[in-house]
């Protein structure tokens, strides 16, 4: 079982990931991890060398590469979805949560953060409403499920997930961590 997250830069996808991954006893990947590790760089320093076209080139194929592989949860990077190739392989091989978050929301979040490229303009809201006009349609494409991320703790996002995935008969027997499992 593969679970992919998507969603905008500061969804929550790589915390809920983590915290996902573990819930489910499988690995953990961020395809952006990934890929800083494999270049010896920054995404940012990428980005601003080589160009928006050569990153998303990269990144489409660490995607290929880690949805080939075994059961793990692995979260991708905000612009994953905006060619059309991640989306299919995203949607085909895996199971799709978007993690589904306001501009407005995730700004609140990531308003002092300056290790986002796509973010460092004069008016980083607005670029957050434009990149959701964008790419909301792409989520929700791509997606399987959508979680609705709001202001719920981390342990909650993990628990509607596991929720979506055990009505979908993706995962079985789902305990939370608070259920006793003795028998009486």
């Amino acid at each position: 079982m593969l679970i992919s997250l998507v969603g905008l830069p500061g969804s929550g996808k790589t915390t809920v990931g983590r915290q996902l991954s573990r819930r489910l006893s499988v690995p953990f990947f961020d395809s952006d991890h990934v890929i800083e590790q494999r270049l010896g760089c920054s995404i940012r320093e990428y980005f601003d060398r080589e160009g928006e076209d050569s990153f998303r080139d990269l990144e489409a194929a660490v995607i290929a590469e880690l949805t080939r592989g075994e059961a793990c949860v692995l979260s991708t990077g905000g612009g994953a979805v905006l060619r059309a190739a991640n989306r299919t392989c995203l949607r085909e091989r895996s199971h799709v949560v978007y993690l589904r978050s306001s501009p407005e929301e995730v700004f609140r979040r990531l308003r002092h953060d300056r290790n986002r490229p796509l973010l460092q303009v004069a008016d980083p809201l607005q670029r957050l409403r434009d990149l959701f006009a964008q790419r909301d349609p792409l989520y929700r494409e791509t997606a399987h499920y959508v979680i609705e991320t709001g202001r719920p703790s981390v342990s909650s996002l993990v628990n509607m997930i596991m929720m979506q995935l055990e009505l979908a008969g993706v995962v079985k027997d789902v305990l939370t961590p608070r259920q006793d499992t003795r028998k009486t």
